[in-house]
């Protein structure tokens, strides 16, 4: 049997989510500019160019809206924090990001990517605190645990999870680059996507 979500490919972009449609499920992923969004998601595919990788933070600009499976959706969320691009675009962003994590009624789970080795910055902080203001089914995922010493990983783990007010196992410790958590990442959203 194929790994689940491997065969995901690009569907549609919009910059308001009542233009998305329907799906049966669907996740959705968020995080700062430069956290490894596109490649955290290449890897859960197992695809080099799935999402598009750039050097330059922000290049995620609108809802990016992915099918693997029939009728399940990966969603690709713009960035928040530190981004190239017109002061007017950015400010639209944040509004478009809250419509469709508010008005979508088969989002199963937001994954919120946070730095391992920086940790959660303040606003990782606010919007994991709005997630729960809102009262959305949200996960933490720490990005780049490559970039983390091994003799510092669980420490770290523990810091990065306490810092949020939950414990080392509820975060998801991965790295798109060594293909470590992605495996267990991949089975936990195909899970979510009922795949």
């Amino acid at each position: 049997m194929a790994q689940p979500l491997t065969d995901a490919r690009f569907v549609t972009s919009a910059a308001d989510a009542k233009k998305l449609g329907v799906c049966h499920a669907e996740v959705a992923f968020v995080g700062r500019s430069n956290v490894g969004k596109s490649s955290l998601l290449n890897a859960l595919a197992n695809q080099k160019q799935l999402a598009r990788v750039s050097k330059t933070p922000g290049r995620t600009r609108l809802i990016n809206v992915f099918l693997t499976g029939p009728d399940r959706w990966i969603v690709d969320l713009p960035g928040y924090g530190f981004a190239t691009g017109p002061a007017a675009e950015r400010a639209t962003w944040q509004k478009m990001v809250e419509g469709y994590l508010t008005g979508r009624a088969t989002l199963r789970m937001v994954f919120v990517l946070v730095d391992a080795e920086v940790g959660p910055t303040k606003l990782d902080h606010q919007m994991i605190d709005w997630l729960r203001s809102e009262s959305l089914p949200h996960r933490i995922v720490a990005t780049k645990a490559d970039q983390v010493k091994p003799s510092k990983a669980l420490k770290q783990r523990k810091d990065v999870a306490a810092d949020l007010g939950l414990q080392a196992n509820d975060i998801a410790w991965v790295s798109a680059a060594k293909g470590s958590g992605i495996p267990e990442l991949r089975r936990e959203v195909a899970d979510l996507l009922d795949l």
